[in-house]
C-alpha cells in the first residue's frame, strides 16, 4: 500500500509577503472614477437649412489634439496664406500658451514622481564638548568629534491611490492646457484672417473711392463748361466741386482705417508696427461652403470645450486626494550608513548602522479640515462639470447664431445686388436727362450719392459676410476634410483647370465696378 506524501507548506519570506500586500493595498484607489457630464446637444442645427446634412449620430469624444488643418486655404489668398504660416511662429500670445503648456507637463512629472522611492545621502563631521563640573580645572577630555556617512531611502506606498489620483488629475489639466494652446491659435489665426479681409474690402473701397473722385472732377470740368456757355448755372457748379470734395474726404478717411488694421495685423505676427508694411491688391476673396457637420462633433473639434471637460476631469480627480486623506499613510524608510569619532576608522564595520521598517501615520483629530477638503473637491467638480456644459451650450449657440447670419445676409446680398443695378440705372438716366437740360445738377447729385452708398454697401455686406465665415469656422472647432470641398471644372476652353466662380464673387465683382462718370 502506496501511502500519499504529506503535504509540505513552504513559508514564504516575510518581504515576499510584505511586496504582495503593498500591492494588494495599491490596487485601491478612492473617490469616484471620472464619467463625462451629460449633455443633450440635439441631433441637427436648427439653422443648418441648405446645408448638407450628414447622417448618422455617435458620441462625442474629446479631439483637441487633432490637427485642424489649414483652414484659411480655402480663401485662396496667396498672401493671407503667407501670414497666417508666419503668425503660428511669431505670435507672442501663442508662445505664451505654449509655455503654459510645458509648465503643466512640469507639473505631470512632479505628480508621477511621488510613484518612485526618494534616496538621499548626507555627510557631516562635528567637535563637541561638554564641561567636566569643576570650574578650577580645565582640559579636552570631555571634547570629541564625530564622523559621519549616511544613506537613506523613503517610500510612501499608494495604499489608497493619493499619488495615482493626483497624476490622473495633473495630466488632465495638461490635456486642458494643450487645449488652450490650440484655442488660443485658433483665435490668433481668426483674429489675423478677419483683419486682412477688413483691411482687404477698405482697399477696394478706396480704390471705388478714388476712382469715383476721378469722375466727378470729369463731371465738374463738364458743369464748368457748360456753366462757360451759359447752359449750367453757378449753383450747379458749385454742387459739382462739393460732391467732388466731400468723395475725396471719404477716401482720405479710409487711411487712418486701413493703418489701424495694418499695425493690429503686424502685433499679431509678433512685429513692431513700423516694421511691417501691406502693400494694397486687387480684391480677389471668395466665401467658402462650410460643411456644418453634427453638433455631437463641435464637442469634438472645439477646443475650449475639450479644455473645459478636461478641467471637469481634474477636478473629480481631487475628490479621491481628498478623501485618501481619511486614511493612514504607509511609509517605507531604510536608513544606513557609518559614524565614528575618528575619521580614519569611519569606514569600518564597527562604524557601521542601518534601520529598516514601515511606519503608519493617520491624523486622528482636525477640526473638519478633511471633511471640508472634499466638500471643497466636491464643489470644484460641480462648477467645472457646468462650465463644460456652459462652453458646450455656447458653442452650440455660436455655430447657430453665424449659420443665419450667413442664410440672411446671402439673401440681403441678393437684394443688395438689385438695389446697386437700380442705383446704376438711375444713375444713367439721371445722367442723359441733366445733359438733355432737363434737371439741374443737384438732382444728379443726390442719385450719384445713392448709386456710391449703393457700391459701398455691397463692399462692406461682402466683407462682413467674410467675416462671418470666418466666425462660424472657429466656432466649429477650426478646418474640416478638405476633399468636402467641390472640385475645380473646366472653364475658357480645353485643358484649363479653373476653380468654380461663385455667386458671390460675381456679386464682388460688379461691385467692385464705379459708378458712371458724368458725361461720358
Amino acid at each position: 500500500m502506496i501511502r500519499p506524501k504529506p503535504l509540505v507548506f513552504t513559508r514564504l519570506p516575510r518581504s515576499a509577503i510584505t511586496l504582495a500586500l503593498c500591492a494588494l493595498l495599491g490596487a485601491c484607489a478612492v473617490g469616484p472614477d471620472y464619467q463625462r457630464p451629460e449633455l443633450d446637444v440635439g441631433a441637427s442645427y436648427k439653422e443648418a437649412l441648405g446645408q448638407q446634412q450628414v447622417e448618422g449620430w455617435k458620441p462625442a469624444q474629446p479631439r483637441d489634439e487633432a490637427d485642424r488643418g489649414k483652414w484659411w486655404l480655402v480663401y485662396g489668398d496667396d498672401t493671407l496664406n503667407t501670414l497666417v504660416e508666419r503668425l503660428d511662429t511669431s505670435n507672442q500670445t501663442i508662445a505664451q500658451a505654449e509655455a503654459n503648456y510645458r509648465q503643466a507637463l512640469g507639473l505631470v512629472r512632479a505628480a508621477r514622481a511621488g510613484f518612485y522611492p526618494t534616496v538621499g545621502a548626507s555627510a557631516g563631521a562635528s567637535r563637541a564638548g561638554v564641561g567636566n563640573g569643576s570650574s578650577s580645572s580645565t582640559n579636552g577630555s570631555n571634547v570629541s568629534n564625530q564622523y559621519s556617512v549616511t544613506g537613506s531611502v523613503s517610500w510612501e506606498v499608494d495604499v489608497w491611490g493619493r499619488v495615482r489620483r493626483s497624476t490622473e488629475s495633473s495630466e488632465a489639466s495638461a490635456a486642458a492646457s494643450l487645449a488652450d494652446l490650440g484655442a488660443t491659435r485658433l483665435s490668433a489665426q481668426a483674429a489675423l484672417v478677419q483683419t486682412y479681409f477688413q483691411l482687404r474690402v477698405l482697399d477696394e473701397q478706396k480704390r471705388l473711392l478714388d476712382a469715383t473722385v476721378a469722375a466727378y472732377e470729369r463731371s465738374l470740368k463738364l458743369t464748368q463748361n457748360r456753366y462757360e456757355v451759359g447752359v449750367a448755372g453757378q449753383a450747379d457748379v458749385a454742387v459739382a466741386r462739393t460732391q467732388v470734395e466731400s468723395t475725396r474726404a471719404q477716401s482720405i478717411d479710409l487711411d487712418w482705417q486701413r493703418g489701424q488694421y495694418e499695425h493690429a495685423i503686424a502685433v499679431l505676427m509678433g512685429q513692431a508696427p513700423s516694421q511691417f508694411g501691406l502693400a494694397p491688391a486687387v480684391f480677389t476673396l471668395q466665401l467658402p461652403r462650410i460643411p456644418v457637420g453634427l453638433p455631437s462633433e463641435l464637442l469634438e473639434r472645439r477646443p475650449d470645450i475639450a479644455a473645459a471637460e478636461r478641467r471637469a476631469a481634474a477636478a473629480n480627480a481631487q475628490i479621491g486626494v481628498a478623501q485618501a486623506a481619511w486614511f493612514p499613510s504607509l511609509i517605507l524608510s531604510a536608513d544606513g550608513g557609518f559614524r565614528n569619532g575618528q575619521f580614519a576608522d569611519l569606514l569600518t564595520a564597527p562604524a557601521r548602522f542601518w534601520s529598516l521598517g514601515p511606519a503608519l501615520a493617520l491624523t486622528i483629530f482636525d477640526g473638519g479640515a478633511r471633511a471640508a477638503q472634499v466638500e471643497q473637491a466636491r464643489a470644484s467638480y460641480d462648477s467645472q462639470a457646468a462650465a463644460y456644459r456652459q462652453a458646450a451650450l455656447v458653442g452650440l449657440r455660436e455655430v447657430e447664431d453665424y449659420l443665419i447670419q450667413l442664410r440672411v445676409m446671402e439673401q440681403e446680398q441678393i437684394v443688395q445686388r438689385r438695389a446697386l443695378e437700380s442705383a446704376r440705372e438711375s444713375l444713367r438716366l439721371i445722367q442723359n436727362q441733366y445733359q438733355a437740360g432737363l434737371v439741374d445738377y443737384l438732382s444728379v447729385a443726390v442719385v450719384d450719392a445713392t448709386a456710391l452708398n449703393s457700391e459701398r454697401n455691397a463692399l462692406s455686406l461682402l466683407g462682413t459676410r467674410l467675416v462671418a465665415s470666418v466666425n462660424l469656422i472657429v466656432a466649429l472647432g477650426g478646418g474640416w476634410e478638405v476633399a468636402s470641398q467641390e472640385a475645380p471644372v473646366t472653364q475658357g476652353g480645353e485643358g484649363t483647370q479653373q476653380p468654380p466662380v461663385s455667386q458671390e464673387t460675381q456679386e464682388s465683382r460688379v461691385s467692385q465696378q464705379p459708378p458712371v462718370p458724368q458725361g461720358s
